[in-house]
């Protein structure tokens, strides 16, 4: 099974991933967790070059093209093999991202970036994605708190660009309601942590 975990900056999702992952595997199910962009050397060469803080003269659209390149490489040497050996990953980011991110904030059309990203993924999509929503103001709130956080690129933009982010990650999960499950991120930690393993597991008890 591909699980993703999507959401605006601040969301905490990297950090319930973690403990749900460990819960999990503490259980027997054969996880591996990885993250996007990056996952294998080459495509984390890639997320240095795309979320440098250096790189202000980055274009949209070579942004929207690093993270399908990256993307690609990823499910080549990490994801694909890991399914095939009938392993569970679950993904830090994926494909949606780059849908909400370049297609939506950066302005860029949905569905000129999901056509990117279908030809370099050859259209595979996860089989669950959760979307950790929360108001993009209380998200950057809570980076600024957090002294060991990466702020990278993304982190700088205005608060309108991370509003778009959040109004294009809904109308995926609109969209797809059977793939996505929208996850309230402005609980609290234990909360958000119960409420995403029980639907993942939920999802795995279904195979």
């Amino acid at each position: 099974m591909f699980i993703t975990i999507e959401g605006p900056e601040g969301s905490g999702k990297t950090s319930v991933m973690n403990i749900v992952c460990e819960r999990l595997l503490a259980d027997g199910y054969p996880i591996i967790r990885t993250r996007e962009p990056g996952g294998t050397p080459i495509a984390e060469q890639i997320r240095d070059i795309i979320l440098d803080k250096a790189n202000t003269a980055l274009d949209a659209r070579a942004e929207a093209l690093l993270y399908a390149a990256s993307r690609r490489q990823h499910l080549v040497e990490k994801v694909w093999p890991a399914l095939n050996k009938g392993n569970i990953i679950i993904c830090d980011r994926y494909l949606d991202s780059s849908l909400a991110y370049q297609g939506g904030a950066r302005g860029l059309g949905v569905n000129q970036v999901l056509k990117v990203n279908l030809f370099a993924t050859e259209g595979c999509l996860p089989d669950l994605t959760l979307l950790f929503d929360i108001d993009p103001k209380v998200g950057l709130s809570r980076i600024n708190k957090t002294k060991n956080r990466e702020v990278n690129r993304l982190d700088l933009e205005q608060l309108s660009f991370h509003r778009k982010v959040r109004k294009t990650f809904l109308k995926l999960a609109k969209k797809e309601p059977n793939r996505f499950v929208i996850i309230d991120a402005s609980k609290s930690f234990d909360e958000v942590v119960t409420n995403a393993e029980e639907v993942i597991r939920l999802r795995l008890g279904k195979r």
